[in-house]
Order: C-alpha cells, then structure tokens, then sequence
C-alpha cells in the first residue's frame, strides 16, 4: 500500500515525452525560442544597473548618453523577449493539442480492441471523463505548466550565474534556499500525489451519474425518482467537492511556504548588498542588479511551487488515461488460426460449460445440435442464461470447458472477425448513430446501394414512414434517432441486419418495441427473408417463437428441454407450464 501512494510522475512524463517526440523538430524549434526569451529577460537587470551607474559616473553630473542607450535596449529586450514568449505559447499550444490528439487517438483505438467483457464491468461515464476531461487536463498542463516550468528552469539557472558573477559571497545567502525548498516541494509533493490520484476518480464517478442520469432520463421521470437522483447526485457531487477541496487546500501551502522561505532570503540578500555597497566593495547598480536577479532566482521557484497542484491533477489525469490504453485488448486469435468463409450454418454446443466469474457457473454442460436453415429459439425466465449463448456464439466471450462449433470449425479455432461477420445481429436495444437513415441501415454493408437499402427497409415495413419524411433516406437521424420513436428505431435495426449478407442471424427480443399488428408484419417478413439461414431468436413472449424449428428451454444456466412446440406441450413439463402461465398472462 506503501508503494501506491507515491508519486509516479517521471514515468507518465516518460511516456507522455514519447509524444512529444515524434514531433522532436517543433519541440527543439520551441525550446531555442523560449532559451532566447529568457536570455533577453535575463540582460535586462545588468543593463539596469548600468544606467544606475552611469548616473553618478560624472563629477557633478549624469552620463545621459550611457542612460539613454541603456534604457534603449532595456527596451529593446523586454519587447523581443515579449514577441518570443507569445511565439512560444502558439507553439507549444499547437504541440499540446497535437499530443491530445494523439492520445485521444490511441485510447480510442484501444477501446475499440477491447473485449466486450471490459464494458460489461466499467461505466460508460468513467471512460468518457476519461477521454474527455483527463485528456484535456493534460493538454493544460503541457501547454501553460510546461511553458513555466521550462521557464523557471532557465531563468533560475541564468539568474543564479548573474549572480555570482556579481558577487560570489553575496551569492551564498540565495544559495541556502535551494535545498530547503527542495526538501520541502519533494515531502509536499508525497502528500499530494493521492489526493490528487483520488480527485480524479471522484471526478470519474461523477460524470458515470452524470451519464446514467441522462441516459435514462426517461426512466426517471416515469417513475417519479427524480428526488432520489438528486440525492445520489448530491452525495456524489459532495464526494468530488470534498476530494477537490482536500487536494487543493493542502496543495496551496507548497506556493506561500516557499515564497516566505525566498522573501526570507531576498530580505537578508538586500541588506547584505546595501553593507557592501557602504563599503564601497559593490556599487549601487550592482547591488540594485543583485536584487533584481534575487527576484528572478526566486520568483520562478515560488510560481513552480503554485503550479505544482495543476502538475499533479495532469500527473492523476495521466495515469488514468495510461491505465486505460493498457488495458489488455481481446486476446489474438491464435497463430494457426483458419479463415472461416462460405458458412452454411450448422452449429455444435458439445458440453459447453461457462462462467463469468469464478465458482459462478452461468451455463452448465450444454449440448445443442443445430442443422443449417434451422429457426432456433431460446426461451427461459430471467437469468437463465439465454444472452450468454448469443455470446459465446459470437465469442465476445470463450467458454470455459467444451466446445462450440460452425460447420464442424471450432470457433476458438477460426479468425474471430470472419465469426462475428458470419452473423447478422438486432438486439432489444436499438443502436443507431448520428447520421442518414441510409447510412444507418447500410452500416454494416458499406458497399450497398440505395435499391439494397429501400429494399430491406420494405421488407423491415419501415419504408413508408422513410418516405413520408421530407428528406426521405437523406434525413438525419438526431442524437441517436430521438426523431423516431422507439418502435421505428427498431424497424431500422431490424432492416440493417437484412441487408447484411449473412447465413447467420441473431435476433434479441427484436419485436420488443412494436406493436402487436407490426410485429405481425415482421415476422411474415423476417421469415420470407431468414429462408435458408440458422436463426437464433430470443423471445419472452412465447407467442412469437411457436413456429421455430426448434426451441431451447433455459433455466438456472442448463438446457432442461428442446423441440418444437408442439413436442415441448406434449411432455407437460417445463415448457408446457411456461407457456401456461404466460398464456394466462397474455390472455
């Protein structure tokens, strides 16, 4: 636990400094730039202390001529280094939106090789303030604390040069703050880093309520639970505030302390030079040179002292997004692994068992022979492992003991994305995206045409309302297909997956969201278009299913019954009382 706490910000930088390489010509390019501002910055103090001098280097009188031209390029310094400071901020704004391109990039490219497994167990939110807010709380960094810290560094090693240039022995007192301030930002630091770290993952859990929440906004009005989610919203919006306060209150002691320590220092520093200037051992430029480089030795350590709070958050927000982008993606398929094209559909449980978690077994020693063409339905109460089938079928999930097969093949044994492209999927949850409804149904066809595309809308008995739209296919569906209702998105999927080249067809409670007389029309319809194709069709309402070549009975994860229909109400055993007590139901 010891070790958990302890910062871990040289390996982030490590990391985030391998996308600051790729882009090394822009990054050598900023750092002469920033090296030239701060040397200007740097001149202006001894060119000060000139025209102090040059006041009193005539008897009686004032060398004009030296202050004039001292002050001039006094001048001259502060405006270039003022024009190379606003150069490099461009620069390195552009460099840092280019790196939060960049990770954005590779967090999305890994979340899209995740196994489904990793989204069933993380919340949606949390991955998104992931993507979102630490991302860009990097950028920040990188853009505005990188710029100071760079900063800092050359000013305060410049600085401390001037000054024993100027006077060696004055230079000592400046040089006692180094280690003590040191000292005190490194225990400072130790403490903050968790607060941080655990700032972060309030932040996290916050924004997953605050997806849930609008998610199913719906819900909540339905059932009046508007009061509770404001609790728990509450509780945790209390939780993020406390975590932000107690990073931030215990931060801002680091910033105060060491500039008492620096002003402690300047202080001693003044007096000392204003003795040595009395006896005539520095002159009054010099000494007001001094005191003018005391200021930029310190001033950079106290500002790095104030930002080291936001280094921190950016240290936090990293180690998320680092922690993210190695999760380990789904595993390869295997070396030898065959192709699988040309599917008939004959499909093999041998003694398939499975679990998601250990000593949790969902599906118990299943043995299911299903010819090709075949209409297959699985029906079962809750819980009794009906979705798990459809997901070892499409291997988002490999069984633990046995073996499935697609004509003969063992799948753990094929190429995992032929599998999957075998397969036309609709699930009870309508997916659609921010698009045309032509796009949304020809997802998963890139190559069809608008005929292809009207055609299975037809055969979905979608079109009509398509065509009553003022756009027709052309309409863009608003925030996931709000405009439709629930139903329609429905059709819409359901029209995706015919026009899907597929001898393989899953159907999850596909007619949920329609009503009686239109899911008549469906299924007519679906079964003109599933002619030849094995077909898995998970349905609850018994009545849909009662012309499946086959049903398969579920329940508590094993296969208790299989046959037709009319087979199934012949046994009088658990079919038969389930269908019973739903036909009561349903009368």
């Amino acid at each position: 636990m010891k070790g958990a706490s302890n910062p871990k910000v040289l390996p982030v930088v490590a990391r985030l400094w391998r996308y600051l390489s790729r882009r090394r010509a822009v990054v050598l390019v900023a750092f002469l730039v920033m090296l030239l501002s701060n040397l200007l910055a740097l001149v202006v103090p001894m060119l000060s202390g000139a025209a102090i001098d040059a006041i009193g280097t005539k008897a009686g009188g004032v060398n004009f001529p030296a202050v004039f031209s001292n002050c001039f390029w006094m001048l001259i310094c502060y405006a270039a280094s003022a024009f190379l400071s606003y150069l490099l901020s461009l620069m390195l704004i552009h460099l840092s939106q280019t790196v939060v391109q960049s990770l954005r990039q590779d967090i999305f490219q890994n979340l899209m090789r995740l196994p489904v497994s990793y989204f069933d167990k993380h919340p949606v939110g949390n991955i998104i303030s992931c993507i979102c807010y630490d991302v860009d709380t990097i950028g920040a960094s990188l853009s505005t604390d990188l710029i100071q810290i760079c900063t800092s560094v050359i000013t305060v090693l410049g600085s401390l040069v001037m000054l024993l240039i100027l006077s060696p022995s004055l230079s000592m007192v400046m040089l006692v703050t180094i280690p003590v301030t040191t000292l005190f930002s490194r225990w400072q630091m130790k403490r903050m880093h968790p607060l941080f770290r655990r700032r972060s993952q309030k932040l996290g859990e916050l924004g997953g309520l605050m997806e849930e929440s609008v998610t199913a906004g719906r819900t909540v009005a339905t059932y009046a639970c508007e009061e509770a989610m404001l609790r728990r919203f509450e509780r945790k919006n209390i939780e993020a505030m406390d975590a932000y306060y107690e990073a931030d209150a215990k931060s801002v002691l680091l910033g105060p302390m060491v500039n008492f320590i620096n002003n402690i220092s300047l202080a001693v520093g003044s007096v000392l030079g204003a003795m040595l200037c009395l006896a005539q051992q520095l002159t009054l430029g010099a000494v007001s040179s001094f005191v003018l480089y005391s200021r930029k030795f310190s001033g950079p350590i106290r500002e790095a002292a104030n930002i080291v709070s936001e280094i921190q958050a950016a240290a936090a927000a990293a180690e998320r997004v680092f922690r993210l982008m190695d999760e380990a993606p789904e595993a390869p398929d295997k070396k030898n692994a065959l192709p699988l094209s040309d599917v008939e559909g004959n499909i093999g449980f041998e003694k398939v068992s499975f679990h998601y978690n250990e000593g949790e077994e969902v599906l118990h020693d299943i043995n299911i022979d299903i010819p090709k063409g075949s209409i297959v339905a699985i029906v079962g109460p809750t819980g009794a492992g009906k979705t798990t089938v459809v997901n070892l079928l499409m291997r988002f999930y490999d069984v633990q003991s046995g073996k499935i097969t697609v004509d003969g093949a063992n799948i753990q044994e094929v190429i995992r994305r032929d599998l999957r492209m075998a397969y036309a999927m609709v699930l009870q949850d309508s997916w659609l995206f921010s698009g045309s409804v032509y796009e949304n149904i020809a997802y998963g066809n890139e190559n069809a045409t608008l005929e292809q595309v009207i055609a299975a809308a037809k055969a979905a008995k979608i079109h009509q309302h398509i065509m009553s739209l003022p756009q027709g296919y052309d309409t863009l569906l608003e925030d996931g297909g709000q405009n439709f209702s629930k139903g329609q998105r429905q059709l819409l999927t359901i029209a995706r997956a015919m026009l899907i080249d597929a001898n393989m067809l899953i159907l999850d409670e596909a007619t949920s969201n329609v009503d009686p007389n239109t899911e008549l029309e469906i299924n007519e319809a679906m079964h003109r278009l599933m002619k030849g194709k094995t077909c898995f069709v998970i349905a609850h309402r018994l009545s849909t299913i009662e012309n499946a070549d086959l049903i398969l009975v579920m329940d508590k994860g094993r296969l208790v019954e299989q046959g037709t229909h009319q087979e199934l109400l012949q046994n009088h055993s658990f079919y038969y009382k389930f269908y019973c007590e739903q036909f009561k139901k349903y009368k």
